[in-house]
């Protein structure tokens, strides 16, 4: 597909995506290879598609020729269901976030959980990881999760509004022998304050445009304690600006957007991507964004 020089069309599925940076990445980081490649945003909010459910919205992008998809919130756990074949990090993780079109075949892998995993190694590589507080265990805290177990962290506990999720979760990644405690917690403001963790992380979609709040109350948080957060629309969360304010060290979701975008665009057209180049086309889509 990316060497016979047949255009490639990729498309992202998920809800209030108006405004990824998905689209700029993927078609920037093509044009450097010579390759042609167009990037749909298919936000299922959008009137055209409000009346096609996930399986719907599969079956039409197969039939319009689609090659691969990016999936988002709130559907990465959802369409596992819909795939013929998952990768093994997909299996472990319960989620896809990128799928391949292949001769009728839907193919599912995570590249979230490499994602964070190089954002963390890149941004915080010295943070200290005893005890990390996972806030969200959907599709993509399991990602996280997974990531912050393989990066090191010697202690996990994990919140989500629905507590089964969170001790499902727990419960994957207490393999015996594993080298990382984890647990489900009810109240992480009692967890932060009587068992102080190193880092939190947001996994949830709190923060990002349509989806106001925080997942950590301000007062929660002070010098000592680094903070990351996976959304990155808009790139400065009320979390992460908080967290600057209290003098906290922090990990904005750019990273993990970027560095999911590089092993995809590995996946779908069978190259290597460039990193910088894909950083700067977010750059200047912001900058555009800014000027507009």
């Amino acid at each position: 597909m990316s060497g016979d020089g047949a255009p490639i069309l990729l498309g992202l599925i998920g809800r209030g995506i108006a405004r990824s940076r998905s689209p700029a990445m993927h078609m920037a980081e093509a044009r450097a290879q010579g390759l042609t490649l167009l990037y749909r945003v298919l936000d299922m909010d959008a009137p055209p598609r409000r009346g096609l459910d996930l399986a719907g919205m599969l079956a039409a992008a197969e039939a319009a020729g689609f090659d691969g998809l990016n999936v988002t919130h709130p559907f990465k756990t959802e369409v596992t269901g819909l795939l013929d074949e998952l990768s093994e990090e997909a299996r472990a993780v319960g989620a896809v976030n990128t799928v391949l079109l292949r001769g009728g075949r839907r193919i599912g892998h995570n590249t979230d959980l490499w994602g964070f995993a190089e954002s963390l190694r890149r941004g915080l590589a010295d943070a200290p990881r005893g005890h990390v507080l996972l806030i969200g265990a959907g599709g993509a805290g399991g990602a996280v999760a997974y990531a912050l177990v393989r990066s090191g962290v010697a202690r996990l506990s994990i919140h989500d509004s629905q507590l089964d999720r969170a001790e499902a979760l727990a419960d994957r990644l207490s393999a015996p022998g594993g080298g990382c405690a984890v647990r489900a917690i009810a109240d992480p403001a009692a967890l932060i304050r009587d068992d102080r963790p190193d880092g939190i992380v947001n996994a949830t979609p709190m923060g990002m445009a349509g989806h106001p709040g925080m997942a950590v109350a301000p007062d929660l948080l002070g010098p000592g304690l680094w903070v990351a957060d996976i959304v990155y629309v808009p790139l400065e969360t009320p979390l992460l600006a908080a967290a600057r304010r209290a003098g906290c060290r922090v990990l904005p979701g750019a990273g993990m957007a970027l560095f999911q975008a590089v092993r995809a665009f590995e996946l779908f057209t069978g190259r290597s991507a460039d990193p910088a180049r894909m950083r700067a086309a977010i750059e200047r889509f912001d900058a555009g964004r800014a000027r507009s």
